[in-house]
């Protein structure tokens, strides 16, 4: 195969996955999109059914053993990651972008560019600031940020469902009425998701939904324990999980090693998914 076809079918694939992520959000019924932290938890997300995934900035800090929201985590890690995940799977991958690794505009431009070139066909903008004091970048800032990105993804030669995300709850801002006015704002600068994690209650996401006519994604199990379908019934388009499911796993992991520190037992194995059970829902994929 020539160099230029090969070419071809790969921004023509690029084109199918993006235009499927993109109709996920606009013409399809509300949706989960789980977030892998490695190939293998990719391919079982896959086979398990899902249609999209996003990929998860404290998943894969904690396989790197370090913490998250920290800003530990380089963009060549996280695009490093994503890009073993991409390959992985035939499904729409979303990128968790985290601050867009910089402050300034060309940051945001370039982060998006390279999310792009590693076969992502989504990814979010946080405004996180990394400032303890005031970790919520200012207004007017958040809005260049964002629109870096709007402008960035309109020169991609495929479809790239951008998410743009405030952080207040996350970080202790409380503040409903701020959050729905940033959220809007990021609207009307061209973002196709937005997403304010750990929302309390089912009476703020409903003012949320009610607030804009763009798609929102809630995280699940962050802020409150509403299930999926409740969320759906709030108007919420997309449903992510965040580090919930790696914690999961973690959480696995800490318990048995525990009883082998203080009990020297293995009960532990009562819970674990049998070894030839892995390969089968494997099976499907090579790793």
């Amino acid at each position: 195969m020539s160099k230029n076809k090969k070419e071809n079918n790969v921004l023509d694939k690029r084109i199918q996955k993006g235009e499927v992520f993109k109709q996920l959000h606009t013409k399809g019924s509300p949706f989960i999109m789980p977030n892998p932290w490695d190939r293998g938890t990719a391919i079982l997300m896959e086979n398990a059914g899902f249609k999209a995934l996003g990929t998860t900035s404290a998943g894969l800090a904690f396989t790197l053993g370090k913490l998250d929201r920290s800003m530990a985590v380089t963009r060549q890690e996280a695009l490093d990651n994503a890009q073993f995940i991409v390959s992985a799977t035939e499904l729409p991958v979303s990128i968790d972008l985290e601050d867009g690794f910089g402050e300034h505009p060309d940051d945001i431009k370039k982060t998006i560019l390279d999310a792009a070139a590693c076969g992502a066909v989504g990814g979010s903008i946080e405004d996180y600031s990394g400032n303890r004091q005031l970790p919520i970048y200012d207004l007017s800032t958040s809005i260049s940020r964002v629109e870096a990105a709007v402008d960035t993804v309109k020169q991609l030669p495929f479809p790239f469902t951008l998410t743009a995300r405030t952080e207040n709850y996350l970080y202790g801002v409380h503040n409903l009425k701020d959050t729905i006015a940033r959220l809007k704002a990021y609207e009307r600068a061209g973002a196709n998701v937005l997403y304010a994690p750990a929302l309390p209650d089912a009476e703020s996401i409903l003012a949320v939904c009610r607030a804009v006519n763009t798609p929102v994604n809630v995280l699940l199990g962050a802020g409150n324990r509403l299930s999926v379908d409740e969320l759906f019934s709030l108007g919420v388009t997309r449903v992510s999980l965040g580090s919930a499911l790696s914690r999961a796993a973690l959480g696995g992991f800490v318990r048995a090693l525990q009883e082998l520190q203080q009990q020297g037992s293995c009960n532990f194995l009562d819970h674990a998914i049998g070894y030839f059970d892995v390969g089968t829902l494997l099976a499907e994929k090579k790793i």
